[in-house]
Order: C-alpha cells, then sequence, then structure tokens
C-alpha cells in the first residue's frame, strides 16, 4: 500500500466557488491519501457565498478556504504539487507559471456558477450543479490505481475524467 499523499492544485481564473469547491471535496473525500488546495490567475478575494453556504450543508469545514492566487503555489517554499486540475475554461487558455517539480496536469471545466445570473435560488442551482459534476470527477480520480499507472495511461485517464459528462 502506498503512504504517500499527493498534494492536487484546482486552479479557475477568480478561485471563489468551482476550484473551492473542488478543493473542499477532494479533502474530505480523498481522506489522508490527498491534500487539496485551490488558486486563481485573478482572484476575487472573496469565496462564493452560495458555494460556501453548500458546503456548510454538506457538513464540510470551510473556515480555511479563501480566494488567493496562484503565485502562492509557484514559490519555492510552497508545497510540491503532483497534480493540477483546471476547472474553467478561461485558466485552461492562460500561461502558467512553472510549477516546481512538473506536477501532472488536465483541464475539467466546469461552467461558473458565479457567472449565473437570477434569483438566490438559480444561483444555488448552480452552484449545486457544478458540485455535482466536480465530485463525480473527483470521485473518478479518486478510484485510479495511481501508482500503478506509468505516466502516460496516467494523464490520459486524467484528461478522460475531464471529458466525463455528469
Amino acid at each position: 500500500m502506498n503512504d504517500r499523499i499527493y498534494n492536487v492544485l484546482f486552479l479557475c481564473t477568480g478561485n471563489s466557488a468551482r476550484s473551492i469547491l473542488a478543493e473542499a471535496l477532494l479533502n474530505h473525500l480523498g481522506e489522508e491519501r490527498f491534500r487539496a488546495y485551490s488558486a486563481g490567475s485573478r482572484p476575487t478575494g472573496t469565496v462564493n457565498p452560495y458555494a460556501r453556504e453548500l458546503l456548510e450543508r454538506q457538513h464540510l469545514p470551510t473556515a480555511q478556504l479563501r480566494s488567493k492566487s496562484w503565485d502562492e503555489f509557484a514559490s519555492a517554499d510552497a508545497p510540491r504539487l503532483d497534480f493540477i486540475f483546471t476547472v474553467c475554461d478561461n485558466a485552461a487558455g492562460e500561461v502558467c507559471p512553472v510549477w516546481p517539480g512538473q506536477p501532472m496536469t488536465a483541464h475539467w471545466g466546469v461552467e461558473d456558477p458565479a457567472a449565473v445570473g437570477g434569483d438566490d435560488e438559480a444561483r444555488r442551482e448552480a452552484v449545486m450543479k457544478a458540485s455535482i459534476q466536480l465530485k463525480r470527477r473527483i470521485e473518478l480520480f479518486l478510484a485510479l490505481p495511481i501508482d500503478k499507472l506509468d505516466a502516460m495511461a496516467l494523464q490520459d485517464k486524467l484528461d478522460g475524467i475531464g471529458r466525463e459528462k455528469s
């Protein structure tokens, strides 16, 4: 059995909803095997209130969640990252920093619930939809025999998860 803890960074532009949801979900579902973080290329500086509300309703910790720049994870004293997943279309096309350790990367695009207009219920529904899609992808990721796959096979699996329709 592999006792290694894998560090995973979820990236988005604003780091307010999707990447925050993914961070909280993986930290919960990944138990002691994974440590998740999130960041944005242009962070909003706030966590989407509907995302925070959903996580609290699911009894997931939210106190440590904050909107932050991806620059925090490109520095020499940052955690060594094993995987980086972009969860929004904007971050997938941006020029990313050079990540120490050359982590595996994949794009798991999810519609931006923060961009949804309408009443509170419509916004809550958009956050729930994003959360369900992210949870499904994270569950697929957690089911992978990471330590048994070679780099090419693992990359193929990670890319396939990003194409998964929930």
